[in-house]
């Protein structure tokens, strides 16, 4: 690479909710998870994992627009698209298809050798820890590898049903992540909360017929989240017992 990537950052801290009303392959990891929960039933959980359980902006910015630059491309479209989307579905809109794989290539190496260079979001830590590992999954854009190392690199757990990059045959904004995460849950998608930082994993959640898709404001502004149609939007995971709440028939899981 012929940029430096040092990225550097922190999460955001969690202001006033805004809630609105609400309306492959899987594999078992050797992650000991905390401990169960003692509070009544609430909804099945499907996290996405950047921009939602942890913190990756500084490192995903500074990828793309070190590639972008020795490509000669403009990174700044590219940084607007690219949270919440696969790499393989980014890199061809952006990059000659003569130069598509090594593209593809080199951000997948560089991400993964700065794996370590993340933190969870404030609270992430604590509400996973509360949550039965039976409930909850993460659906990814990121590739298997880099988002268990990430995980394990912030503390978290590795979650029993973790759907990635390799494990659809379209990433976000298509349902197929979302859909196959709450059948190996076990769980009806119509009886699960997606909770996703970006438009296109808010419009899979969608799409996918979740009960309720919360956004989350890490990687793009309120407004934004909202125009994607997000049943409700909070500013950082402490306030989603709050929405859960609001959910009928349910009591948040702290």
């Amino acid at each position: 690479m012929d940029e430096a990537v040092s990225p550097a950052g922190a999460g955001p801290s969690a202001t006033a909710a805004r809630r609105g009303p609400v309306a492959g392959s899987t594999r078992e990891t050797d992650v000991e998870f905390g401990q169960q929960p003692t509070a009544a039933p609430y909804p099945p959980i499907l996290f996405d994992i950047d921009g939602t359980l942890i913190d990756s902006r500084a490192i995903v910015t500074a990828v793309w627009r070190a590639v972008a630059r020795r490509y000669g491309v403009d990174p700044e479209p590219i940084l607007r698209v690219c949270h919440g989307r696969r790499d393989a579905d980014v890199v061809p809109l952006f990059f000659p298809a003569e130069s598509a794989a090594a593209v593809h290539r080199q951000i997948s190496e560089v991400e993964m050798e700065h794996a370590d260079r993340i933190c969870p979001l404030p609270g992430a830590a604590d509400l996973l820890r509360r949550l039965d590992q039976r409930r909850w999954a993460a659906v990814t854009s990121g590739p298997r590898a880099l988002m268990t190392a990430r995980l394990r690199a912030s503390g978290l757990p590795v979650p029993r049903v973790l759907v990635t990059a390799e494990d659809v045959s379209a990433g976000k904004p298509d349902p197929e992540g979302y859909l196959r995460a709450a059948r190996l849950l076990g769980h009806d998608i119509a009886a699960c909360v997606v909770v996703e930082d970006a438009p296109a994993g808010i419009a899979a959640g969608k799409s996918a017929g979740a009960q309720a898709v919360v956004g989350i404001t890490t990687t793009h502004p309120a407004a934004d989240l909202t125009a994607a149609h997000a049943d409700a939007v909070i500013d950082g995971l402490s306030e989603l017992p709050g929405v859960l709440a609001d959910l009928e028939g349910h009591k948040p899981p702290m």
